[in-house]
């Protein structure tokens, strides 16, 4: 059965969500629906980006993702499709789909075809209308080419990248999750490159160890480990480590080698 998943900021408590599987389903009642989440910060379109980067790669061949993080909604930006080679993405031209757009022989739609439309269409709600539909025709096997003119300029985010000068990497924390975990933008590759022995520093807190699960830090206590994203993390054993250490996202940390690599 063709999958189309569902990321959004609409939250689960009004009826933007129910609203939106209904006009998919009204084209297509046998499409398997998959919520991703819900629950992006409104407006956060940069947390929207990093949900639909590590939380889309496990689906199948041929997955629809459909993605409505849309402060633009109903002016000048962009209503895009997607084609990777792999996976299709439908939603708004504002970053959203920045961890797809370097990929090689990418194919970018603007919705221009307004026969796919769910007809009127609401200049506030284009995930019901716009959206959703295009990703059910998608679903059911519409070649992205029939969805509107190809384009070469969709919107980027800028990258958040670490840095690495005399033995020291300063990065950034690029996302906090539901448990108050601080998940940065240091990868594996880029700590080995400092050696066996290093320490990181986050504002006020130093921490000297990577730990393999959160149960190698007794209750309350401060770790860092490599997360199931491939990411240095920094979190607190049944706590919060964002409301220990009242860091907010963007907040810098560095990573101080303290035995010189075998390079």
């Amino acid at each position: 059965m063709p999958i189309v998943t569902l990321t959004s900021d609409f939250g689960i408590r009004d009826s933007y969500v129910g609203a939106m599987k209904g006009a998919l389903l009204e084209i297509d009642d046998a499409l398997t629906l998959v919520d991703i989440t819900h629950e992006i910060a409104p407006q956060d379109i940069a947390a929207g980006s990093h949900t639909l980067r590590h939380g889309t790669p496990t689906f199948p061949l041929g997955t629809v993702h459909l993605a409505v993080v849309d402060p633009g909604v109903g002016g000048k930006r962009r209503a895009i499709a997607i084609d990777d080679g792999r996976h299709r993405w439908v939603g708004p031209d504002n970053g959203l789909f920045s961890h797809v757009l370097n990929l090689p022989q990418i194919r970018i739609h603007e919705l221009t075809n307004h026969e796919l439309h769910r007809q009127p269409v609401s200049p506030t709600f284009h995930g019901r209308d716009v959206f959703a539909p295009v990703a059910a025709h998608l679903a059911r096997g519409l070649d992205i080419n029939m969805t509107g003119r190809q384009i070469e300029d969709p919107i980027r985010l800028p990258m958040a990248s670490c840095h690495f000068l005399d033995g020291t990497i300063t990065g950034r924390i690029v996302h906090i999750d539901h448990f108050g975990n601080l998940i940065s933008n240091v990868g594996v590759s880029e700590l080995e490159r400092l050696g066996r022995l290093y320490t990181i520093k986050l504002g006020d807190a130093s921490i000297s160890t990577i730990s393999s699960t959160y149960t190698d830090a007794p209750p309350g206590e401060l770790l860092a480990l490599i997360g199931s994203s491939g990411l240095l993390e920094i979190g607190v054993r049944n706590g919060s480590a964002a409301q220990v250490l009242a860091v907010d996202r963007d907040m810098l940390l560095t990573i101080h080698a303290t035995e010189p690599s075998d390079d």
